[in-house]
């Protein structure tokens, strides 16, 4: 399992998405709205690695957060073996540059993916993973008519997936 740290976003924007969720499994995507617990929210992966280490804990409670608008637009697929369906977050420069603050400060742990890097990070919300690929047209169809809808990430948080656990790292101010 790996530890990540996540961008949480506002009620409306996390409605919406477990909105996007339920329809792609009204449509029989394997979606997230399945996974419906305390801990599975909606959210933006800004750092991974197999171990956040808690001297890195204590940094990333150190980071001065707003809360930061942002929008979250069309779809895309990563992967072809096993597609996963995600929404695009338009990159903006708070984005960035709160991803990069946090990637720096996690970027000492071990297992920290290449695809995480400041200038390689796609930033998205998940929909469904291992989408499979007889069923791509029906997924992207079940949720694209969506437009781009307008969002604030409002809070960070730790995720621990060995003890299948999370905790707030920031909330904005």
């Amino acid at each position: 399992m790996v530890q990540s740290v996540e961008l949480l976003l506002d009620d409306a924007a996390d409605a919406e998405i477990r909105r996007q969720w339920q329809l792609l499994a009204d449509a029989g995507i394997p979606s997230l709205a399945g996974k419906q617990t305390e801990t599975n929210r909606p959210h933006i992966t800004v750092a991974v690695a197999r171990q956040i280490w808690p001297r890195i804990d204590h940094a990333l409670e150190q980071l001065t957060f707003r809360p930061i608008p942002v929008r979250l637009g069309g779809l895309l697929v990563f992967g072809a073996r096993h597609p996963i369906l995600v929404r695009l977050v338009v990159p903006s420069e708070p984005l960035l540059a709160l991803q990069r603050r946090i990637f720096n400060a996690v970027s000492p742990c071990p297992g920290v993916p290449a695809n995480l890097q400041p200038d390689e990070w796609t930033p998205h919300v998940t929909l469904a993973r291992r989408v499979p690929t007889h069923h791509l047209g029906e997924a992207i169809h079940a949720v694209a008519r969506d437009r781009d809808f307008k969002a604030t990430v409002v809070g960070i948080r730790r995720w621990d997936g060995d003890q299948r656990r999370e905790w707030p790292v920031a909330r904005g101010r």
